[in-house]
């Protein structure tokens, strides 16, 4: 199933990123460094107030009082608050030319965990409504109106610039970056979701969202796959921290059966709006579900975090996801995690360490193994063992499996070598040996105990063969372990992960 998904993104990843790397290629902007001519002006230039339109939200569900430049008395009307928050909602491109669904669904949701603050609404819908490059050249005219708005707080009202939070999606990330840079003072916090990718990617820091634009820039990256040269959000680490759910790859819930209830409909465009706005929707589950937040780990690359060896809170290695998210000096700190398909995508992350004694008859092949956890409140499903490299022999193989459910004190697992229950490739394996033998078919490998790491509860636990004398595993067979002790021994030598 994850393959056939895999392909048919891969298909249509190719045909959308087609369609706008030639259109950039028509214009001579398909390079980076293109944008270096498009935003020429580097002082900024405050457009016409018909262009960018300023709403104070008083619910969610309201048009919006409109703010506009100049006008003082506007504030009074509107009831501005001058010493509570000021969220600044920014939206990104657009195709239809109306405001996309999710912009209300962040509103309420910030309304309802900050219900003194300001949440305005930063409308530049006349200026996103245009051909990709052109839409890119108005970012630096409308962050420069922005920060025009700013100031003219600052003077009517004698705002802090710290209680400004910007919270810019796509292009509108970036427009919040030149926000920043033109404001008079240094604004508190940015958050970029899912930050623009085409012009944007490998630019210089003033050309783009960077961590000099506030006292702190998150990043959420959520669509960083690449095709032709172009991914639709961008790959770089643009933040102070930059998190990247699910490797900024697929995102769950953005599946094949989506995918096809999408192109029956006709809306192919929707295809990549889902894994794009997942960052949106992430950002509003943060706000909603303070008592079940996200929890990502600091790692250097997306192959260490698939190994489960990131899953420290140490040094502030950890943090929560979204609003709550802990600020740092440091830049460009890369954060990773996975989330559950659908809201609340906080989940619980452990790292399996499981020793290999010995493999027979394995040849190059490696076996297709599933774990089952079970704890105090509940069990998870089988859960395919992924392993980032081949399965080593006298070694600790690390890897991460991830569960949507808590359950609780683990106390138990189950280690099945497929052949026990159906899957996708099981039937494949089936076809297969209609053909030719399984050189796996007689494969017998020796676990004797698995180390475990809850990345959520910091908790460490050995598990250990329920049958001292059954540590033997084959095809169609499962092994059962059960918890033989807390914590790990006490390292004596550095161990090789592969």
């Amino acid at each position: 199933m994850e393959t056939i998904f895999s392909l048919g993104k891969v298909i249509f990843l190719f045909c959308f990123v087609a369609v706008l790397s030639s259109e950039l290629e028509k214009q001579g902007l398909f390079k980076d460094d293109t944008i270096s001519e498009l935003l020429e002006d580097e002082n900024g230039t405050v457009i016409d107030d018909t262009s960018v339109k300023f709403r104070l939200k008083t619910t969610h569900e309201s048009h919006g009082c409109l703010l506009s430049l100049g006008q003082r008395d506007c504030l009074d009307e509107c009831g501005f608050n001058a010493t509570a928050k000021t969220f600044l909602v920014v939206h990104g491109w657009t195709i239809s030319g109306l405001l996309p669904e999710w912009f209300e669904k962040l509103v309420f949701a910030l309304q309802q965990r900050e219900r003194d603050a300001n949440v305005v609404t930063v409308d530049w819908l006349v200026l996103a409504h245009q051909h990709y490059p052109n839409a890119v050249n108005n970012t630096k005219a409308v962050g420069s109106t922005i920060a025009h708005f700013l100031d003219w707080l600052q003077v009517e009202l004698n705002i802090s610039l710290q209680n400004i939070h910007i919270i810019g999606y796509s292009l509108g990330a970036h427009v919040a970056g030149f926000a920043g840079n033109y404001v008079n003072g240094t604004i508190g916090r940015i958050t970029g979701l899912d930050p623009a990718g085409p012009m944007f990617e490998g630019v210089e820091d003033h050309k783009r969202l960077s961590p000099d634009d506030a006292n702190f820039v998150d990043v959420l990256h959520t669509y960083t796959r690449e095709a032709l040269g172009v991914s639709i959000g961008i790959q770089q680490p643009i933040g102070h921290i930059d998190i990247y759910p699910n490797g900024g790859d697929i995102q769950p819930g953005c599946g094949l059966t989506e995918m096809l209830t999408t192109i029956s409909a006709g809306a192919f465009g929707e295809v990549v709006q889902c894994e794009h706005e997942r960052s949106v929707f992430l950002f509003v589950d943060s706000l909603l579900h303070k008592d079940h937040e996200s929890i990502a780990y600091e790692c250097t690359d997306p192959g260490r975090f698939k190994k489960g060896i990131c899953l420290s809170c140490r040094k502030n290695r950890c943090g929560k996801l979204g609003y709550n998210v802990k600020k740092r000096a440091r830049r460009n700190s890369k954060m990773y995690l996975k989330t559950r398909a659908d809201m609340p995508y906080a989940g619980y992350h452990y790292q399996m360490k499981m020793h290999v004694f010995s493999k027979v008859d394995m040849e190059d092949k490696d076996p297709s193994l599933f774990v089952k956890l079970s704890g105090s409140f509940d069990e998870s499903e089988n859960i395919a063992v992924q392993l980032p490299d081949s399965l080593g022999l006298n070694y600790t193989n690390s890897f991460l499996v991830f569960t949507d459910l808590d359950l609780g004190e683990l106390r138990e697992i189950k280690l099945t070598w497929e052949g026990t229950s159906w899957s996708w490739s099981s039937m494949w394996k089936t076809m297969r040996t209609l053909f030719y033998e399984d050189p796996n078919k007689n494969g017998v490998l020796e676990v004797r105990r698995i180390r475990v790491k809850a990345g959520e509860t910091q908790k460490k636990y050995v598990f250990c063969a329920k049958e001292p004398s059954e540590t033997h595993i084959t095809p169609g067979s499962e092994l059962t372990f059960v918890k033989c002790a807390d914590g790990w021994e006490p390292k004596h030598r550095k161990r090789q992960y592969i």
